[in-house]
């Protein structure tokens, strides 16, 4: 096949479920992953985490594509037999002078949709986990945790039904405008080159990078890229919570939290460590310095005075495509069609971090529509 309609650039957990979407509309669709496997990047490096939308401004794409997508995985993950539990969210404030910020966020909240948030005491927040330490707490029952990599196989599996093909070890190179769409070379040791009516770059790391091989793209469309990189340590043993624990978000995150696998098994992260913008994908560093234990320890200990000593262990680490930098306002998705940039037959994202495991059919839902317009 030398020409299709669409071709998805990234196959993360969005790039598969836009690849799906579109091809379950009846489109030609190649996914190019410079990886030789889906879903390795940021896509497998979080917390696996349903968020239910707390955090984001009313009338952002994130708070609606998190609140619509929220549903849209539910729903989809019941369908495909892929792992999913609503165990619910604790946001505690471990002291009086972060109450007050509870109430701003279920403020907000509501005003995106969010109606479901329940403001606790502290003898209440005791009386569902009692090892926390905490002055007051919002429960979020809504939120959870996913099987990411079943989530992203049953969407592959849905986009490869609807005769979409993937193509690994293929990472894009450069496109040039060709006849009524674009002609794309990829790299890798089976090089090729195909036409395609449409280009969607959701290369999440590299998506500023694949804008800029796209001859004649207005580098004035390409917002600059910022990278936070964050650890997660897990905990030796069992630990006495059933539900996530998040503390107060912090500049660039939401703090050092608890989450929990599907197996009952808790992790802890991330935290928050600026990468250079300009560093390359081989030059990232996933390893997990065992010298943030104390940190994440001391971290921990805000909500869980009782964490056994040494009990922590490095785990893993991701890397988040973030369009702010540190001490900055948190950036909008950033989703553009021919209509926002001026070029035709291109979709772009950038930023597409938290909430985006959440969001990713709903972002698929808005990318369909973004083609279909046109």
């Amino acid at each position: 096949m030398d020409e299709v309609d669409v071709i998805v650039i990234g196959a993360g957990v969005v790039g598969l479920a836009i690849a799906r979407a579109l091809a379950l509309q009846g489109r030609s669709v190649i996914i190019l992953e410079a990886a030789t496997a889906y879903g390795t990047g940021t896509s497998s490096r979080n917390s696996e985490v349903v968020h239910a939308g707390l955090y984001h401004p009313p009338g952002s794409l994130k708070a609606r594509l998190c609140v619509r997508g929220r549903e849209r995985l539910h729903a989809y993950c019941a369908d495909r037999g892929v792992g999913v539990r609503g165990c619910g969210k604790l946001l505690v404030a471990t002291r009086d002078d972060d109450v007050p910020k509870l109430e701003v966020i279920r403020t907000r909240a509501i005003a995106c949709g969010v109606h479901d948030l329940q403001p606790l005491t502290r003898a209440q927040a005791l009386a569902l986990e009692p090892e926390l330490q905490v002055a007051a707490a919002l429960w979020s029952p809504s939120s959870g945790i996913v099987d990411s990599h079943g989530l992203m196989t049953a969407l592959l599996g849905d986009a490869q039904n609807a005769d979409a093909l993937l193509a690994v070890a293929s990472p894009f190179v450069a496109a040039q405008p060709a006849g009524n769409g674009w002609r794309v070379q990829t790299g890798g040791d089976e090089a090729f080159e195909l036409d395609a009516r449409w280009l969607v770059n959701s290369a999440g790391l590299q998506a500023q990078a694949v804008a800029a091989a796209m001859q004649g793209f207005p580098a004035a469309a390409i917002p600059p890229r910022r990278l936070a990189k964050g650890h997660y340590f897990s905990l030796a043993g069992r630990a006495p919570f059933q539900h996530l624990i998040y503390p107060m978000p912090v500049d660039g995150g939401l703090g050092v939290h608890l989450t929990l696998d599907l197996g009952g098994q808790a992790r802890f992260g991330p935290d928050v460590e600026w990468l250079p913008a300009d560093i390359t994908d081989a030059a990232i560093d996933y390893a997990v310095d065992p010298a943030r234990q104390a940190a994440f320890e001391a971290e921990v200990r805000h909500y869980w005075p009782r964490l056994p000593a040494g009990s922590l262990q490095p785990a893993y680490s991701g890397v988040r495509p973030k369009l702010s930098g540190p001490g900055e306002p948190a950036a909008d998705f950033h989703i553009a069609g021919p209509v926002a940039h001026g070029v035709a037959g291109v979709v772009q994202l950038f930023g597409i971090e938290s909430p985006g495991l959440t969001a990713c059919l709903a972002i698929a839902e808005d990318v369909a529509g973004l083609v279909d317009a046109a």
